[in-house]
């Protein structure tokens, strides 16, 4: 093995409850093991409410660079906002107050070894990044959502401008990889997601229990995945949809369960440090985000060998699941095709072993060896 590098994450903080922040840990990890040196850096901390927590002692060093949240950016517009003196002193003190954090960044990296790498996971912490010297480093970019969430938010405008002139821009799919290059993007590649883990035989797949585990939050689309399941439940009165997570729309959720009638066949589970007995405990796993990146939790389930149906809502998706072989797409938010999906499944125990045991076998494309791998072929590419 050639000797390791020294390697930092930054991201817009290092607890963060999500998906960004559970892949970065797992990329330090398996990075570490490799004899890398890994530095987790975040840009601010987070509210107790939203924050993970994480092991003590971590063999790779975290920093957080501010003690609280900076203020918001504003723009100042014609002669009023030129005007506004306080504005402008705030600005001001924000400018300052990012020169000196990029001022820590900075000592970081100069500490490097040769050979050193950047890794920006979130656009937000590329404005400190961008302050930082980064002379003689590789710096990488990365947008973990779709090249069509992206331009349906202010990113995409922010990922063209901090990212325009970094060593490589990576998404998550070969397809949105496309999306931006053909928009005039000509840095860019695709890197999927490691699977957190791989087990060594397939759920038993004997409860009658459709799961579904994210975050209730608007995007993740549990009010859907109801819908379809008040379509679903009458006609399967013996099975139960549990639902794995916490988040903002819990109240409302759990609410809008109960007009629909289905309190008897839906179990709120809660958020679950145990995931994979969470899915081995189910015979159908289903997700019916309105927008996802790469999905974890769809590798998740296919890695328990659980057979998934998911809406069709992202290339990472499609990349993941062959429809009719490891899994069943529906159209996004076409709640009827996905209750049709889950009944089919519900009602077939050789079709989802025959799909789940297949999930199983294909998911292996993305263990975490795999993704490793790839990362340091990529470094060693850069570098040249």
């Amino acid at each position: 093995m050639s000797q390791g590098r020294d390697i930092f994450f930054v991201s817009n903080s290092v607890d963060e409850i999500g998906g960004v922040t559970t892949w970065s840990h797992q990329m330090a990890r398996l990075l570490t093991d490799r004899g890398h040196r890994v530095h987790l850096v975040g840009i601010c901390p987070v509210e107790e409410n939203i924050r993970q927590s994480f092991s003590a002692e971590l063999p790779y060093a975290t920093t957080t660079l501010y003690d609280e949240r900076p203020p918001s950016p504003r723009t100042l517009r014609g002669i009023k906002g030129k005007l506004n003196a306080p504005e402008r002193r705030r600005q001001a003190a924000r400018r300052a107050g990012m020169l000196e954090q990029a001022e820590k960044l900075s000592a970081l990296f100069r500490e490097a070894a040769p050979g050193a790498v950047v890794i920006c996971t979130q656009v937000w912490a590329m404005e400190w990044v961008a302050l930082a010297d980064t002379k003689g480093l590789t710096v990488i970019g990365m947008s973990h959502e779709s090249y069509e969430a992206s331009h349906k938010s202010s990113r995409a405008a922010r990922v063209r401008r901090h990212y325009k002139d970094v060593d490589r821009l990576l998404v998550l799919t070969p397809e949105d990889a496309d999306l931006w290059i053909r928009s005039g993007m000509d840095n860019v590649g695709s890197m999927p997601n490691p699977l957190p883990f791989m087990p060594d035989a397939p759920a038993p797949r004997e409860a009658k229990v459709v799961a579904s585990v994210g975050r209730l939050a608007f995007e993740k689309g549990v009010d859907l995945l109801l819908d379809a399941w008040s379509e679903t439940a009458p006609l399967h009165p013996d099975w139960t949809l549990r639902i794995y997570g916490a988040g903002p729309e819990e109240a409302s959720l759990r609410a809008y369960c109960t007009s629909l009638g289905l309190d008897d066949s839906v179990e709120w589970m809660g958020s679950t440090g145990d995931v994979l007995g969470a899915l081995r405990g189910a015979s159908v796993f289903a997700q019916a985000s309105r927008a996802e990146g790469f999905p974890i939790t769809l590798l998740e389930a296919m890695a328990a060998g659980v057979a998934p149906v998911a809406f069709d809502c992202a290339p990472g998706v499609r990349e993941i699941v062959s429809h009719g072989e490891d899994g069943l797409l529906s159209r996004l938010g076409n709640t009827v095709e996905l209750a049709g999906h889950l009944s089919r499944l519900m009602s077939d125990k050789e079709l989802r072993d025959r799909m789940g045991d297949t999930a199983f076998r294909d998911v292996k494309r993305y263990s975490s060896a795999e993704i490793t791998d790839r990362w340091e072929e990529l470094f060693s590419f850069l570098q040249r």
